[in-house]
Parts: C-alpha cells; structure tokens; sequence
C-alpha cells in the first residue's frame, strides 16, 4: 500500500476533490438555465393566445350593411342633418354598424351582437307615405308619434314618425322589443320640434 493509500485518499482522484453524485452535478450545469425556459414557455402561450384572437375577430367581423335607396326629397333638411349629428352610439341591444357605399343620404344603421340579425335602419326626410291617412292609428312612445307601415316581410316592421317637419322611417327586426324605438324617440324628441300630424286624405 502507498503513502497515499496510508493518507486515505481515493486513488485516481485528487486530493481535496469533493466526491458526489455525478448525475446531480451533471443536471446543474447541462441545458438553459430554469428562468428562460419560463420566459419562453410564457412567451409561447402569449403568442398562441394572439393568433387565436386574431382568428376569431376575423371570424366574428360582419359586413357593412347594405341599406336600399328610397325617395327621400328632405334627406339634407336641416332637421335631418341635426338629428344625424347626435345619433347614439346604441340602440337597446344594437350597436351603430358601418354602412355599404354609397350609403344613402340621411340614413342609419345599428347591428345587434354577432352580426348575424337583421339590423335596425334608420331613414330620416321621406315622403309622407300613401298608407298614412285620416284616421290612421298613431301610436305616441315617449311623446313622439309613430305610424306602422304595412310590411309583407313578418322578420321586421316599419314605424313613420309622423309629428315633426320631416317623416323618419324606423326598420325594426321582428325580436328587437321596445328599447330602439324608446331610445329613437328621446333622440327625436331632444332634437325636432313636435307639429300636428299631416296624414293625406283616405
């Protein structure tokens, strides 16, 4: 035996190296450090979770709508421009939509969510209509006068405001309940002076 053996060391390995596991020193020092695996663990779930916004707004943005052109002789009076200038942004449950161009003078368009409904549309200085008549019902909300116009179409229903120097025409869907119509009529209210009704003669 060495003098070596005699002082205890291990032979083959010299003096004063600290002797381990060899797989634990291996795993401290093999591979990037712990923190950037987190970083780019974090930056992938960010990134993923982007794409899948991104593909989702592509898949829920709905198309301008598309609003037919009508004889509207008053489009640009003054009472439609003033109440265009303060239509709101909401109608109940229906949000103000873009519109397809060219979009009709002194019109309007609010959507409900998803898109997928028949919008609500506004069409302000028509002429007064062949159905409005002496003796026609007249419904008031809020003050403000409105007439029903006959629509083949049961998914939605028309209501002329007839009270104020320019008619409105308020295109409703069939499910749309009270809300568009109430708030249209504070907005009227707020901005045109209320005249006796002119209906034609029957």
């Amino acid at each position: 035996m060495t003098q070596a053996d005699d002082d205890g060391a291990v032979p083959g390995v010299p003096a004063g190296a600290v002797i381990g596991d060899s797989d634990s020193a291996d795993s401290d020092g093999d591979g990037p450090p712990r923190a950037l695996l987190i970083a780019a663990l974090v930056l992938a779930v960010v990134a993923v979770g982007a794409v899948l916004a991104i593909a989702a707004s592509r898949r829920t943005a709905a198309p301008p709508v598309a609003i037919a052109a009508v004889p509207a002789p008053q489009a640009q009076a003054p009472e439609c421009r003033a109440l265009m200038d303060t239509l709101p942004d909401r109608l109940g449950p229906y949000r103000r939509a873009t519109t397809a161009e060219p979009t009709p003078e002194g019109t309007a368009a609010w959507r409900g969510s998803g898109g997928a409904a028949e919008p609500v549309i506004l069409r302000c200085g028509l002429d007064r209509p062949a159905e409005f008549v002496v003796g026609s019902p007249i419904q008031m909300v809020d003050q403000v006068g409105w007439f029903r116009l006959e629509d083949a179409d049961s998914q939605r229903s028309t209501w002329l405001c007839v009270d104020r120097p320019v008619y409105l025409a308020l295109t409703l869907p069939a499910d749309s309940g009270p809300s568009p119509i109430q708030t249209m009529s504070g907005v009227i209210e707020r901005t045109m002076p209320a005249i006796p009704v002119r209906p034609g003669k029957p």
